[in-house]
């Protein structure tokens, strides 16, 4: 073994405890108190038997309006001020200790504001004995026959039970009797206190039913209270020393190896009877921490615990002795604890000592309420929160019976009267909390497995076998014990032992021969008894062995017939789930089918519909394939009169260039006959040459047909240079959303976005880097043409952590075509000095470019049409 193991305290297992799922809630029970004057003010009115009304007293008021409100509260069961002591105890103590006869633990407190009842409902007076006495009495009329013998339990340090022989108990009487140093227990012989006498009525006793007669029972009490949250024995001998006494010790709680809660060192007292437990008890009453306080006389600063500890076992096979198995006994134990009051500072005037002992009670009774509130959480809502069970000593000590071993009751006490209205008031709401708490409910205790009826079977055993020798000789004591002494009774007489002469020496003889034959007759009836005693006691043994093997016999078909029972519930389970399933899945087959059937009549509609629009297809497709047609052959007819007029127009442009060439002609010869006769004077002109008739003027020629096309359009546009026109050309850093397909309109004013991330799809991470937003979106505008919009917002932060985008302006970028002023080109004739148009200012490219032709919609205008130009305005 390591070091690090040797060292290391092994975690306890947790206990084996039968599972158990039945719980029943705490049993919560009212009592009200008679007032003490009969013209006071009562503010409780008892309903019925389980339900009382709140009645707000005068004066005080609850809402803000004014307003009385009147409340109920209901109750397992209300007991008014004319029930007596013996009605409350059949109904609240009475289950308790018939569960502790049992083997079952119990807990039963009283709790209520200071001077309520509370005291008086424990404890009682004389002539009322309360729940205490009666709890007492009620046990010792149950178990009292068959108690066993003093000192045959004995209690250990440990808070478990051992068992010792007859023999061994013996002794320790001899040893306890005779040691004076260790206090006697009060004898129920002594004459008790006057306090406490004639508690109970001897017709108020009760019983307990079904005890169990072949068990052995010893009762054990100890009593203890809990003063400022430190726990005192109120049993233990204080010194006797007057001038400095010794101040009582305070005792720690401990957990047993079964994980329960007990006081370690507590003084446990072997009680035998009703009496000597009542005066055990009035030993430590008087020892109990009461003062006197402006709401009560002797109001009680501490918490009193009653533990009443019940040990039994059960009788070995003949039913003579107690079983030395300490595992066959069962210890259970009733808790009977007197809660402190809860009170107010202000009420009570106390000062000093008083304040601090009402802070702890008020402390350990919120404690109590707290521990309260999260049971009944953790059962309502399915919560597993910590029971805060250690920040009392209270709650610590009965921490196992809220966790379940042992039923839990208690008895709610309160006073009618006004003045303890909003006290009063407090506690019914804590009352009502705590009935909605669920405790799991005790189990019953294992059976030994012996035959039951041993003791009276063997008691009529001794009862028959004494009468069986008191017909061959005579009486017998009544328990068979002294059936030597008694035999002799039925053997013949003696003869007579008178001796008259000394020399007789016949009667001694005689005698000595009686006596012998006398011892020869015991002898035998001696042996005979023994082997009708073994005989019958073999008899019985044998009959226990054919009760237990056919008890087995019967627990152990019973054992199967229950798991027969559970396989066949099971199977019920398994069936029901299956039939559950079947139906679940037919209905699942149904909807299904159904869904098919809907399925297949779309299915049907869409073909049809399909079917439809494929002829509507193939109809369009052939009307689309006629139109085609039709349009190819207007395309070609269209293609053969433009060339047709094509080839018109440049005919006629070089008939009119073949003209302009001839009057030029016609012209440099006339300038050169001038020059020629200049230069020769006297010399006879030459003959007229022939030539071809002069073609009229510009001015006498009708005005030629022209082209009805349109003129071209100019080859360059004038570019300005670029200059800033947009916001997004600044410091900023942008985000350029631009859908995946946009198109490319060549304007000359293209945004330039710098410092800008382009995205087709903005996200959450894009827009956190960037402080403005950029939408790029093409629409078709009201003319035709194509447009861009250019949707700009700032990037603005949330709340919740993310980005939005604020629209703030719009531009929008369109294409249109532009007509500037062309510079004049002169022609290479000059200018009329009329500034009449000439053949050379008609060959001007600026006179020929400002011809326009005029075309209107729904004009019957087209290639082959002529038109007259209208001359444009020149620019001065």
């Amino acid at each position: 073994m390591n070091r690090h193991a040797k060292y290391k305290t092994p975690r306890r297992p947790p206990p084996k405890k039968a599972p158990n799922n039945q719980k029943d809630p705490v049993g919560v029970y009212l009592r009200v108190r008679p007032l003490s004057a009969e013209d006071e003010e009562c503010c409780i009115e008892v309903i019925s038997s389980s339900t009382i009304q709140l009645h707000t007293p005068e004066g005080f008021k609850v809402n803000r309006n004014g307003e009385y409100k009147e409340m109920q509260y209901s109750f397992k069961k209300v007991f008014g001020v004319s029930v007596s002591q013996m009605e409350l105890f059949e109904y609240v103590a009475k289950p308790l200790v018939d569960d502790l006869i049992h083997g079952k633990n119990g807990l039963l407190f009283t709790y209520g504001v200071t001077g309520s009842g509370k005291t008086f409902t424990m404890t009682g007076s004389p002539g009322q004995g309360g729940l205490l006495p009666r709890s007492l009495d009620m046990i010792f009329n149950s178990v009292g026959p068959f108690q066993a013998k003093k000192y045959v339990f004995k209690t250990d340090d440990k808070n478990g039970i051992e068992i010792q022989c007859e023999v061994d108990a013996l002794l320790e009487r001899q040893r306890r009797e005779n040691n004076l140093f260790v206090p006697k227990t009060p004898s129920s012989r002594q004459k008790a206190d006057p306090e406490i006498s004639d508690m109970l009525k001897p017709e108020e006793a009760c019983k307990a039913d079904c005890v169990d007669e072949d068990s052995s029972y010893s009762v054990f009490v100890s009593y203890i209270e809990i003063y400022n949250n430190y726990i005192y024995d109120l049993l233990e001998d204080t010194s006797e020393d007057a001038i400095k006494p010794k101040p009582p010790q305070s005792k720690i709680l401990r957990e047993d190896q079964n994980h329960n809660m007990y006081v370690a060192g507590c003084m446990e007292v072997e009680v035998k009877s009703a009496e000597e437990a009542f005066q055990v008890f009035w030993k430590g009453q008087k020892k109990r921490k009461v003062a006197n306080t402006r709401l009560n006389t002797e109001s009680s600063r501490s918490h009193s615990v009653f533990i009443i500890k019940l040990a039994q076992a059960p009788l070995d096979a003949d039913g003579d002795n107690i079983l030395q198995d300490k595992n066959q006994v069962t210890v259970s134990q009733l808790c009977l604890v007197d809660l402190a009051g809860s009170e107010r500072t202000g009420r009570t005037g106390a000062e000093g000592t008083r304040i601090r002992e009402a802070g702890n009670i008020n402390q350990s009774l919120l404690n109590l309420r707290t521990c309260m509130e999260i049971l009944r959480e953790n059962q309502m809502c399915g919560t597993s929160k910590m029971v805060p069970y250690r920040d009392s000593k209270v709650t610590h000590l009965f921490k196992n019976y809220f966790d379940g071993e042992g039923k839990v009751r208690m008895v709610v006490c309160v006073n009618p009267k006004a003045d303890d209205y909003e006290e009063t008031l407090l506690v019914m709401r804590f009352a009502e909390m705590t009935q909605e708490v669920e405790v799991a409910r005790p189990v019953d205790r294992p059976i030994c497995g012996f035959t039951p009826g041993r003791r009276y079977r063997n008691q009529a055993f001794k009862v028959e076998l004494s009468r069986k020798l008191e017909e061959h000789g005579g009486p017998v004591d009544k328990d068979g014990t002294s059936v030597m002494s008694n035999m002799v009774l039925s053997l013949p007489p003696l003869p007579s032992s008178e001796l008259t002469d000394p020399n007789d020496d016949t009667t001694l003889p005689r005698l000595i021969e009686a006596l012998q034959n006398r011892q020869r007759f015991r002898q035998l009836i001696i042996k005979e008894y023994n082997k009708a005693a073994n005989t019958m006691k073999s008899m019985l043994q044998e009959l226990d062995s054919n009760l237990i093997s056919k008890d087995n016999l019967i627990h152990e078909q019973n054992g199967r017939l229950l798991e027969k029972d559970k396989v066949i519930h099971n199977n019920k389970g398994e069936i029901e789930r299956l039939e559950k399933k079947t139906k679940m899945q037919e209905h699942k087959i149904d909807i299904l089918q159904k869904t098919t059937k809907i399925y297949e009549d779309d299915k049907r509609s869409l073909q049809q519909e399909l079917e439809t629009r494929e002829h509507r297809l193939h109809r369009e497709l052939s009307e689309r394939r006629r139109m085609e047609q039709r349009m190819h052959g207007m395309v070609s007819d269209t293609q053969h009169k433009w060339e047709k007029e094509c080839e018109r127009r440049v005919n006629a442009m070089q008939l009119e260039m073949q003209n302009k060439l001839w009057v030029k002609d016609e012209k440099l010869k006339q300038l050169k006959a001038i020059v020629v006769e200049s230069k020769t004077p006297g010399h006879p002109d030459p003959p007229p040459r022939q030539t071809q008739p002069q073609r009229p003027s510009r001015e006498e020629r009708p005005p030629s047909k022209r082209s009805a096309s349109p003129s071209p359009l100019p080859t360059t546009t004038p570019v300005r240079p670029l200059h800033r026109r947009s916001r997004s050309a600044g410091g900023e850093k942008w985000v350029d959303h631009k859908p995946s397909s946009s198109l490319d309109l060549g304007t000359v004013l293209q945004p330039v976005i710098p410092n800008a991330i382009q995205v087709s799809t903005p996200n959450e991470k894009t827009l956190s880097k960037c402080d403005k937003y950029v939408l790029t979106h093409q629409e078709v505008a009201s003319d035709g043409e194509i447009q861009t919009k250019l949707i700009k917002g700032d990037v603005i932060k949330t709340r919740g952590g993310g980005q939005a985008v604020q629209f703030t302006d719009i531009e929008t970028l369109k294409q249109q075509l532009t007509t500037g002023s062309n510079r004049k080109r002169k022609s290479s004739e000059g200018t009329p000095a009329n500034k009449d148009q000439t053949d050379g200012a008609w060959t001007d490219v600026e006179t020929r470019c400002s011809m326009a032709l005029e075309m209107k919609a729904g004009s019957n205008m087209a290639p082959g049409y002529e038109h007259h130009g209208i001359t444009k305005r020149r620019k001065p």
